[in-house]
């Protein structure tokens, strides 16, 4: 069972009473505030594993709030998820931009939202976690975020670094794009399946000058997979 603590911000006491309860029953440890300013002591005071936001709060918004995490070093790691009755995409779009890793439209279900706090946790878990991991030449720092192959730095954008990590995270292991879609992006309908090979050709010309390129393999009839071997089931890059 997850004993992770889960910040809830909302200014109503009969939804923060509603989410406790129930993320307490899936394990969760539950702290609540009913607006920014008391979150934020919050977050700096307890350091929870996860915050559950609501976009609409007295005094500053959860949009604001949000992007003032993000912008600080020492909280920016700290996984969000936006809570708001707004459901236009543009919406949910402001909230991706100002850092949040899911969106939950009100009404939700709290088995739902279990699901999408337990994806959200996995993938920062992933993303954030402290130890380097290699390949042969080449390593990827969680701590510094930074890429090297033969110790010369590989230059790349946030996504590219974010599917390299979750590459490395699970090799030998061929991945569905939607899969892939649900560790790297989360559960939010803004990235179409045929985007992933976008972002897989970015990272395999970053890689490509290294020689480093090989280890993202195409599986016929499946979709991706990291590895440092070569199989005859892989089609050429």
């Amino acid at each position: 069972m997850p004993s992770d603590k889960i910040l809830i911000v909302d200014d109503e006491a009969a939804i923060r009473e509603m989410i406790s309860i129930a993320l307490d029953l899936a394990g969760y440890n539950c702290i609540e505030a009913e607006d920014a300013l008391q979150a934020h002591h919050l977050v700096v005071d307890e350091r929870p594993a996860l915050i559950l936001l609501d976009w609409m709060l007295p005094g500053m918004s959860g949009i604001e709030l949000a992007r003032r995490l993000k912008r600080d070093e020492s909280t920016r790691e700290i996984p969000i998820i936006m809570l708001t009755a707004r459901g236009e995409e543009d919406h949910k779009v402001q909230g991706l931009d100002a850092g949040a890793d899911d969106y939950l439209t009100k009404p939700f279900s709290t088995r739902e939202l279990a699901s999408r706090i337990k994806a959200v946790l996995r993938r920062s878990n992933v993303l954030h976690q402290e130890s380097a991991i290699e390949a042969e030449g080449l390593k990827l720092d969680p701590v510094s975020h930074r890429v090297s192959a033969d110790d010369k730095l590989v230059e790349m954008g946030p996504t590219e670094y974010r599917l390299l990590a979750f590459f490395m995270s699970h090799p030998e292991r061929a991945y569905t794009r939607t899969q892939m879609l649900d560790q790297v992006w989360g559960g939010n309908v803004y990235v179409e399946d045929r985007t992933i090979d976008v972002h897989i050709r970015r990272l395999r010309k970053a890689l490509e000058p290294f020689g480093y390129d090989r280890f993202i393999q195409t599986v016929r009839g499946t979709g991706y997979r990291f590895s440092v071997q070569m199989s005859d089931k892989v089609e050429p890059v």
